[in-house]
């Protein structure tokens, strides 16, 4: 084994050859193996308990016997005990343990080898409790019903979702579920809870207070996960009832606590987390940003995936509509980086005001311009539409529209993005222009476009150099706590440096979303930018 723990995975193998029992040495078998393996234990391991768990105890003590007291033993490497769960005649040539993102609508896992580091499979699944509610406080109070029984109908369900991960991961790593032998899990708090069957009451009520922030490590089978029946379950720990592991997860990823320069840290999904700081200090606040964006207030509104809307372009001289759709299906809705873009396009063209209100003003402009918006910009009852895509050229023969109501919804998320970074770099006296990056984590991140966001006010106006994208970086920070000791010791140390801003009570804040609902902002001097991607005055003019 090696003589430093940093990059120690959480499952690892050691090589172990122990004397045979004889009339001489007659020490029990698990106890002989036990000795064995901590004479090969690294020096930073030595002062951890080596403890055998009586579930596989039987069968250990088998394959120590048949392999002849000769071969590898394989070890649970927790915070506070090594756990040694199985021996191997031969060295595993892989060691596959389980990343997962658990998210509030779908799931994202893969499969890692903790040898090597290296993905071997990936899947995706919709998260089934999303039949007892599209959102966190829906599921909150589902879990509150029938004395318990609805907590438990929670937790199957995302087990059920897990489990048809498993497989799915098992079958394209050429592996069985049993072989599995780890798993570890990044998501929000509310989530967690749900999945080891914790009440999340206190999570929404003052002063919100999750049940638990660090959960110690567990056995997956204890919680209904058929996977190896010694695979520990790692769960990240969360700072907050708005904070949780997948934030973390970003940290770890874009190794925001250990840069000497003072960067920022967007997680946009069911809300917008945020963090701010270096390897000196961290601080963090969340805050109800995202559904808008991720598909769960637009009518049209989607996650990225195949058919969904994610580029928009408006030519303001042919009145042209160029879209672009994931996997370049017909288009079937819109997903949050479509919509900043269309958002973004119209405000440009005078076809949406300062307000964020539409405006068919068919009587400006050139033919062209005055007929798109005859024909685009359509009323209902509930007020206008816009039209993005006609239904004879959609995906489910319905027209992608725009309405007044989506748009509201938009501006609030956009008001309320804007409001908690302002919020929160106003709590450490740190200005925009102090920044050395913002990385943007998620699909939010992945797809945006900063000039979009930068236009309507959502994303502060710094050079785009400034914004970096990160991807799943909830899935990349499980991933990393999978292979390395060093990154689960800094997930604990994160959890305890993080200052956390309950924005729920934060009067600022309020006022500064009020200032925020406006396009790009109540103040333009805070967008200077914005007059060189602003609205063409050539709009009204045609």
């Amino acid at each position: 084994m090696k003589n430093h723990t940093g990059q120690l995975p959480l499952v690892t193998s050691i090589s172990v050859a122990a004397e045979p029992p004889s009339l001489q040495d007659n020490t029990a078998d698990i106890d002989r193996l036990r000795m064995a393996v901590a004479k090969e234990l690294a020096t930073g391991l030595q002062n951890r308990p080596l403890v055998v768990p009586l579930a596989v105890m039987a069968e250990l003590g088998r394959r120590l016997r048949a392999a002849e007291f000769v071969g590898y033993a394989i070890v649970n490497v927790l915070p506070h005990e090594l756990q040694l769960v199985d021996f191997s005649a031969k060295k595993p040539a892989v060691i596959p343990c389980m990343a997962l993102d658990l998210g509030t609508t779908h799931l994202e896992a893969t499969l890692v080898d903790c040898t090597t580091g290296t993905t071997i499979a990936h899947a995706h699944t919709p998260n089934e409790q999303m039949r007892f509610g599209a959102d966190i406080l829906s599921r909150i109070h589902h879990a509150g019903r029938n004395d318990g029984d609805g907590l438990l109908e929670l937790q199957q369900a995302v087990t059920a979702s897990i489990n048809h991960l498993v497989v799915e991961l098992a079958e394209e790593g050429r592996t069985k579920p049993e072989f599995i032998r780890a798993l570890c899990v990044s998501g929000n708090t509310t989530m967690v809870h749900l999945l080891l069957g914790l009440s999340p009451y206190h999570i929404c009520r003052e002063p919100y207070t999750p049940l638990v922030g660090w959960p110690d490590p567990f056995f997956a089978a204890e919680i209904g996960i058929r996977l190896s029946r010694s695979a520990p379950v790692w769960v990240l720990p969360n700072i907050g009832s708005y904070f949780g592991g997948d934030l973390i997860s970003g940290i770890l990823a874009s190794g925001l606590d250990k840069m000497e320069k003072t960067s920022m840290l967007i997680d946009v999904g069911t809300n917008a987390e945020v963090v701010l700081g270096n390897k000196d200090w961290l601080i963090a606040c969340a805050g109800a940003a995202g559904p808008a964006l991720e598909g769960g207030v637009a009518r049209m509104g989607m996650r990225a995936g195949p058919g969904a809307i994610e580029h928009v372009r408006l030519d303001r001289h042919s009145w042209q509509l160029e879209i672009t759709t994931i996997d370049d299906q017909p288009a079937v809705g819109i997903c949050g980086s479509g919509l900043i873009e269309l958002v973004a396009q119209l405000f440009l063209a005078g076809i949406i005001d300062i307000r964020g209100k539409l405006c068919r003003d068919v009587h400006s402009g050139s033919p062209a311009r005055r007929e798109f918006i005859r024909s685009r910009l359509v009323t209902a009852e509930e007020g206008f539409r816009f039209v993005v895509v006609p239904g004879d050229q959609s995906g489910q023969g319905e027209p992608v529209v725009l309405a007044q109501v989506d748009l509201d919804a938009m501006m609030r998320s956009k008001a309320a993005m804007y409001a908690i970074l302002t919020t929160l770099t106003s709590q450490v006296g740190v200005e925009f222009s102090d920044l050395d990056h913002i990385y943007v984590a998620g699909a939010f991140g992945k797809h945006i476009d900063p000039v979009a966001a930068i236009t309507l006010g959502m994303l502060p106006d710094l050079p785009l150099s400034t914004y970096v994208p990160l991807g799943n970086s909830s899935l990349h920070g499980a991933e990393l706590l999978l292979v390395s000791e060093e990154a689960r010791l800094r997930s604990l140390e994160i959890g305890r440096k993080i200052t956390y801003i309950e924005l729920n009570v934060n009067q600022e804040f309020m006022l500064r979303f009020s200032a925020s609902r406006f396009i790009p902002h109540t103040d333009p001097g805070l967008f200077p930018s914005v007059s060189i991607y602003q609205r063409d005055k050539s709009a009204q003019k045609g």
